[in-house]
């Protein structure tokens, strides 16, 4: 099917061209005309927090949506009458504002408690009717335009809006253009052809054109994170890269073995190409797995980054055939001295002379290996899953700036209060809650407690927590257990009353624990899943489960490298870490998911390789020296291709962004050093014949020939054997040149 599909690409090129170029164009219309529309969505049945969250919007609706602070700074001091007189027009204005319905500022009777005690920075919360998730972003608009705008006639006040609803999330055009620049080095230097290097470089920019507006599209119709778009440019970027190197390059050596390039462009997509799809689909049913975790912003996450990945797929078998029928016998065009390669350059280089080195010193080269990556992964032992707050967010952002003024004036817990939602039974009144508030007053870890405040039917009340540290803090982490374990069941026993502990602070702690809870069962799934694959692919047990260690052992190092930086604060200065602070609770599941497609694309390049050698010679040590020596150029190229694409993002703004740009980056560095330089050989020639045993009772096992069907070469010309008889002729014998007849016998 394949074949037939690369053909009809190549004869109707001008066609595929235009409807990708047409879809391209139309899509992206369609996103600026709507906009995009990202939004978190935590709902967390089950939880805890959840229950406060469906407390408050049935019966403290006004209480419900979300809240932002605008915090300002006055040298003067804030009860100054120039400054008090410009922020009570600033509030007054923010409170006009559609599904604006409360601002409570310090120049209210109860609002002295929102001033330092030295007079100078104070701020106000303002009140959504919606969730952050539902809120117009117009709204949000209005108010930071308000701000800007008093900002600008305030003389001698810093105004800083604080809160995730006005956090700057526009993607770092910067990483991306570093990652492919560096994707243009590299593939100059692996094909020394200019024309060759732009084909994967084109291939992927339309495949991520048409998926990341197709992602902004999507938004609007599900829950997706506002980092969507960053996570799926930094995949479908390398991937797109990647999948179009494998097929250009299969092209390249089909040329050379003399096809014609129609021929080479079918063999290409019929050989390369399923080892893309392979890959491919494999990624996005990994993806695809993390729906089952039960939280709505990871399936609009997971959703988003597989939507991206199935379109840069679909550009690398479709778009690609298309184009290299354009280019023809020009692929090596606009050469760069010095760097062209002949498909065969590497049969007995560099890396076969490597491979031959490690099988000498199997034992050695293995152990070291396998120390090597365990003592990377020591750190993930300790790994705290959670969330970061904006004091990790760089100081050129208003929220950032806006923490810390809070942090300054009301301590690090100012920006994570707990939001304590009490079901009052019929018969109770607040004044039940007292001894709770008295206890939670005197609780270590407890800065401030705000009175219960009662609804208007009096069956239901709030209460703040303020915590003395940050949000990310494990000590507010294990506030919250305290209080729900310890503190608030013993204070209201007897009373009938239940109290839930809420808030933002308290929802992501809740997320952390429910996906850690589940993750081992998504690795597990996950891991079973590349086991059989492998199993039906290569007919091999030790092959698969020999891949599932070692994947197993290169993502549990770069758990522990990002621990290392980010949780310990390990070289933090180096990739712009501004303290230490939990992974995020996402993180090790997406780069679970996306690494385990990244990585099953290299071992079944490599691997295939071998076993092609393996089949044809039955030798195993040279078939794995042939393997690697002729797949290392490719997947080095592809590597580093994913390297530099995943590290340029650590240099973006965001600290979720660089924690996936520098654990993926790593995770790929270890698979295509420590993984196939070292323990693939070593290993493989400890097994010997023994990786490719398969059980009998396994013999039903269906035959999948990964690396698809060779399309019949050139034809060639064999001279039809002829001999010269002499004929006898009247006049004279002529020699005359006849076909020898076939001889018969019995």
């Amino acid at each position: 099917m394949l074949g037939r599909l690369a053909r009809s690409c190549y004869r109707h090129r001008r066609v595929v061209v235009l409807v990708w170029l047409v879809a391209l164009v139309g899509v992206t219309l369609v996103s600026n005309r709507l906009g995009d529309d990202y939004r978190q969505s935590f709902h967390l049945a089950g939880t805890d927090s959840q229950a406060a969250t469906d407390l408050l919007d049935q019966r403290f609706q006004a209480r419900s949506g979300s809240t932002a602070d605008v915090v300002f700074a006055a040298d003067a001091g804030v009860h100054d009458p120039a400054v008090e007189q410009g922020m009570t027009s600033l509030f007054a204005t923010i409170g006009g504002i559609d599904h604006v319905v409360a601002v409570r500022g310090p120049y209210t009777p109860d609002g002295a408690l929102q001033v330092s005690p030295d007079g100078r920075i104070s701020f106000a919360e303002v009140q959504f009717d919606q969730p952050e998730n539902l809120l117009p972003s117009r709204s949000v608009h209005a108010v930071a335009a308000a701000v800007d705008q008093a900002r600008a006639t305030t003389s001698g006040v810093q105004i800083e809006l604080g809160g995730g609803l006005f956090a700057n999330r526009e993607p770092p055009s910067s990483s991306e253009m570093i990652g492919l620049l560096a994707a243009v080095a590299i593939l100059l230097i692996a094909f020394g052809s200019l024309l060759a290097m732009g084909l994967p470089i084109l291939t992927a920019m339309f495949g991520l054109g048409v998926g990341l507006a197709s992602v902004s599209v999507l938004s609007h119709v599900m829950s997706v994170p506002d980092f969507t778009t960053q996570l799926a440019a930094m995949i479908g970027i390398g991937v797109g890269i990647d999948y179009a190197l494998f097929i250009v390059t299969r092209y390249r050596q089909g040329l050379h073995d003399g096809f014609g390039p129609e021929e080479a462009v079918v063999t290409a997509i019929d050989t390369a190409g399923r080892a893309v799809l392979f890959a491919g689909c494999t990624v996005v049913i990994s993806l695809g797995g993390m729906l089952l975790m039960g939280v709505s912003f990871i399936r609009g996450l997971a959703i988003g980054a597989a939507v991206v990945v199935a379109i840069t797929m679909v550009t690398s078998v479709t778009l690609l055939p298309a184009v290299l029928g354009f280019v023809g016998h020009n692929i090596d065009r606009l050469s760069i001295p010095g760097l062209r390669h002949n498909a065969e350059s590497g049969r007995r280089g560099f890396w076969f002379s490597w491979s031959r080195f490690l099988q000498s010193h199997p034992w050695s080269s293995a152990i070291a290996a396998f120390l090597l990556l365990l003592a990377l992964a020591v750190p993930a032992l300790s790994i705290r899953l959670g969330s970061s707050d904006e004091g990790n967010a760089p100081t050129t952002e208003t929220t950032r700036r806006a923490y810390d003024l809070k942090a300054e004036a009301f301590g690090a817990g100012a920006d994570a209060p707990l939001l304590l939602a009490a079901d009052l039974p019929p018969g109770t009144t607040t004044a039940s809650l007292e001894p709770l508030a008295a206890v939670l007053s005197t609780t270590p870890g407890v800065a401030y407690v705000s009175p219960p405040q009662a609804n208007a039917a009096g069956d239901a009340a709030i209460m703040e927590v303020v915590p003395t540290t940050s949000s990310q803090s494990a000590a507010t982490v294990e506030l919250i257990h305290t209080l729900r374990n310890q503190v608030i069941p013993q204070a209201t026993a007897g009373t009938g009353v239940s109290v839930h502990v809420g808030g933002m602070t308290a929802v992501f702690d809740d997320l952390a624990e429910q996906l850690q809870s589940r993750l081992p069962v998504f690795i597990g799934a996950v891991l079973a899943l590349s086991f059989l694959l492998l199993l039906v692919v290569f007919r091999s047990v030790l092959v698969p489960l020999k891949a599932v260690i070692m994947n197993l052992l290169s993502i549990s190092a770069a758990y522990g490298v990002v621990v290392a930086v980010f949780q310990w604060g390990w070289f933090g200065g180096l990739f712009g870490v501004g303290k230490t602070g939990p992974v995020e609770a996402f993180l090790p599941m997406m780069m679970f998911a996306i690494l385990f497609g990244l990585s099953m694309d290299y071992e079944v390049f490599l691997l295939s390789r071998i076993k092609e050698e393996y089949d044809r010679t039955g030798d195993n040590t040279t078939a794995v020296a042939d393997g690697l020596s002729l797949t290392a150029r490719v997947i080095t190229a592809a590597a580093a291709i994913m390297i530099t694409v995943f590290g340029s993002f650590i240099f973006g703004d965001l600290r979720v962004i660089k924690e996936f740009g520098l654990g993926l980056a790593v995770a790929i560095f270890i698979d295509a050093t420590i993984v196939r330089m070292l323990l693939v050989p070593a290993t493989m020639e400890l097994l010997g014949k023994a990786n490719w045993w398969l059980p009998s009772w396994l013999g039903w096992l269906p035959h999948i020939n990964i690396e698809g069907h060779e399309v019949p070469g050139p034809p060639v010309t064999t001279p039809v054997p002829v001999e010269f008889v002499p004929v006898p002729d009247s006049a004279a014998e002529v020699e005359t040149e006849r076909p020898r007849e076939p001889v018969t016998t019995g």
